[in-house]
C-alpha cells in the first residue's frame, strides 16, 4: 500500500514536471471512474489527454482575448443580425470559421457612422480567437502613432515583427485618420508588409474613391487600395441605417406622445360637475329631443360654484 501511494505521488510529480498539470490533478479520479465503468486503458488515456487539451485551449483562448484589445461584448451573440441584409448575414456567417486567414484575405467594412461596422468586425475577431488565432484590435490612429514612434527610434522593423505575430490586425475607423506625410508612409508600410501574408480587417466610412483624404497622394491611395482589395471580402454597409439614429428617433417619438390626464384631475372634474347638478345624468335630454344643448360652463366657474355650495351646506343654521 505505501509503495502504491509513493508511485502515485511520483507520477504526479513527473506529470507536473512535464507541464501536464491537469492530468496531474485528475488522473486518480479518472482512474477510479475508469475502474467503475470498466473502461479500457486506451479510453482512460484518451480521457486524460482530452481534459488536458481542453484546459489548455481554454487558457490559451483567455490569454488571446486579453491580448487582443477587442471591445467588450461586441460578439455575434450581441450583434443585431436582423438589421443587416441577407447577403451581409451570409458573409459574416462564412467568416466565423476563420478560414479566410489561410489565404491572407482582408475584410473591409464600409458604411456610414453608427451602422455596426465595428461590432461586425469585433464579432469576427472573437470568432477568430475561438478558432485559435491571435488577433489585435486597435484604432487606426493609435497604430499610426505606435509605428511613427518606432520609426523615430529607428526600430520600425522590430515593431512590424511584433505585429506580424498576429494572424489578423483589425484597424478601426481608418476614415477618420488625417495623416501627414510621415504618418501616411508608416501606415502604407504596414499594409504593404502584410500583403498576401497576413490578414487585415478595416472599418471605414469612406468609399474607395475618397481614400485620397487618408493618404493625401493619389498614387499612394491607389497602391494601398490595390493591395487591400486584391484578396478581400467587402462588407458593403452603406445602405444600413444608423443604429444610434434609430434609437434616438424612437426616444424622440416617445417623448412627443401626448400625456394622459391624471386620475386626480379626472376626479376633481367629476366632483365639480356633481356639486353643480347632482341629477345631471337623469335630466339629460333624450335621444329624440330637439332642445339645443346648453353651452359648456368653464371649469373655473364650476369650481367656484362647487366651493360656494359646499360652504353653504356645511355652515350651521343661525337663529334670527
Amino acid at each position: 500500500m505505501p509503495k502504491t501511494i509513493n508511485r502515485a505521488i511520483e507520477l504526479q510529480t513527473l506529470l507536473t514536471q512535464l507541464n501536464l498539470g491537469v492530468i496531474a490533478v485528475v488522473f486518480a479520479d479518472v482512474a477510479l471512474r475508469a475502474a467503475k465503468e470498466g473502461l479500457s486503458h486506451e479510453a482512460y488515456l484518451y480521457e486524460l489527454v482530452r481534459l488536458e487539451t481542453e484546459q489548455r485551449t481554454q487558457r490559451r483562448t483567455a490569454r488571446l482575448m486579453r491580448a487582443s484589445g477587442l471591445p467588450v461584448e461586441k460578439t455575434f451573440r450581441t450583434l443585431a443580425l436582423s438589421r443587416l441584409s441577407p447577403s451581409l448575414q451570409l458573409q459574416l456567417e462564412r467568416l466565423k470559421s476563420a478560414s479566410f486567414l489561410e489565404t491572407a484575405t482582408n475584410i473591409i467594412a464600409i458604411g456610414k457612422p453608427g451602422v455596426g461596422k465595428s461590432h461586425c468586425l469585433a464579432a469576427v475577431g472573437y470568432a477568430v480567437i475561438e478558432a485559435g488565432y491571435p488577433v489585435l484590435w486597435t484604432p487606426t490612429s493609435t497604430l499610426v502613432q505606435r509605428l511613427l514612434a518606432a520609426k523615430r527610434d529607428l526600430r520600425l522593423p522590430q515593431e512590424l515583427s511584433k505585429l506580424d505575430k498576429f494572424a489578423c490586425v483589425i484597424l478601426d475607423d481608418i476614415g477618420y485618420v488625417q495623416q501627414d506625410r510621415d504618418e501616411m508612409e508608416v501606415l502604407f508600410t504596414f499594409l504593404a508588409e502584410r500583403y498576401e501574408r497576413k490578414s487585415v480587417m478595416i472599418t471605414t466610412n469612406l468609399v474607395f474613391s475618397e481614400w485620397e483624404r487618408i493618404f493625401k497622394n493619389p498614387m499612394t491611395a491607389m497602391a494601398a487600395i490595390d493591395r487591400l482589395v486584391h484578396h478581400s471580402v467587402i462588407l458593403d454597409m452603406m445602405s444600413v441605417e444608423s443604429y444610434r439614429a434609430e434609437v434616438a428617433s424612437q426616444q424622440h417619438l416617445s417623448s412627443d406622445r401626448p400625456k394622459k390626464s391624471s386620475s386626480k384631475q379626472i376626479t376633481l372634474a367629476e366632483a365639480t360637475t356633481s356639486l353643480r347638478d347632482p341629477d345631471a345624468s337623469s335630466t339629460a335630454p333624450s335621444q329624440g329631443s330637439h332642445e339645443p344643448p346648453s353651452e359648456p360652463v368653464p371649469t373655473a366657474v364650476l369650481l367656484a360654484e362647487g366651493n360656494a355650495e359646499s360652504s353653504r351646506l356645511e355652515a350651521p343654521n343661525r337663529q334670527v
